[in-house]
């Protein structure tokens, strides 16, 4: 029997033939496996990251084909997926390459929520869950929608690293998820990448109303916070890096986080 097949288009303007309703799909990014659970593919989803911790109790029955950036090429064969999703910046060019040699790799390019919404949408419809996924994301929309403005942006550093300080910097999810909570990102324009390395003297001359600390992916603590309040004298803030970071169906929670973070 011939699948019927269906031709798309993902975030990299990449064409991807896929089945019309695949039943075997391996997700490479936790924020997406999420997603598709919620959409209620629970029973197709096949293989996972070791880092695609949600729905806790769910993703512990779904095989693991390594990390965001390694894959176990011959677990992924074992698993003989007819779908994979994956992400431009989570995953890696040269493994994502390899696998659409043999799959349909379906890859989510994202910067900002309507990317984040977009990528829903179109999963959405990837998956046989066009209805769904638009409900989904139309809520987002709408929570996001509701989100306070502040009289006057706080200028903040949003931090994922030490040894060596790294930070948020512009073109990221993070960066957009900042300024829609009514934050300016001090570090947004430096000029050394999406997430430029600081010294110590950058922090401390670029005039912060607060520091974020986030909890991934590396895993500022209170002991982490401690420090830093002691080395620059400014409030600190710890904060769920998966509220700013995660861009599937976590965006529901995030708006309202996002909120009292503010």
């Amino acid at each position: 029997m011939t699948t019927a097949t269906q031709t798309v288009i993902d975030q990299m303007g990449r064409h991807v033939v896929a089945p019309l309703s695949p039943q075997r799909i391996i997700s490479l990014v936790p924020s997406q496996t999420e997603l598709l659970f919620d959409l209620g593919l629970a029973g197709r989803i096949v293989g996972r990251t070791r880092f695609c911790l949600h729905p806790v109790k769910q993703v512990k029955n779904v095989a693991i084909i390594g990390g965001t950036k390694q894959f176990n090429f011959d677990r992924i064969d074992q698993l003989q997926p007819d779908l994979i999703i994956g992400n431009k910046e989570e995953n890696y060019r040269e493994g994502i390459e390899r696998l659409a040699t043999r799959y349909p790799v379906w890859v989510s390019d994202i910067f900002t929520l309507n990317d984040a919404l977009a990528m829903i949408r179109q999963v959405g419809q990837l998956v046989g869950k066009g209805e769904r996924a638009a409900a989904l994301a139309a809520g987002i929309e709408a929570k996001f929608a509701q989100l306070p403005r502040l009289a006057r942006p706080l200028r903040v550093g949003y931090f994922i690293w030490q040894n060596p300080y790294m930070a948020a910097g512009g073109q990221t999810f993070i960066h957009d998820m900042l300024t829609r909570c009514g934050f300016e990102n001090v570090f947004a324009e430096m000029g050394n990448g999406r997430y430029p390395e600081l010294t110590t003297e950058q922090i401390r001359v670029a005039q912060l109303d607060m520091i974020l600390l986030s909890s991934e992916p590396f895993p500022f603590a209170e002991k982490h916070q401690q420090g830093f309040m002691a080395e620059f004298g400014l409030p600190v803030r710890l904060v769920d890096g998966e509220m700013f970071s995660w861009y599937g169906s976590r965006l529901l929670l995030a708006a309202d986080y996002l909120a009292r973070v503010g």
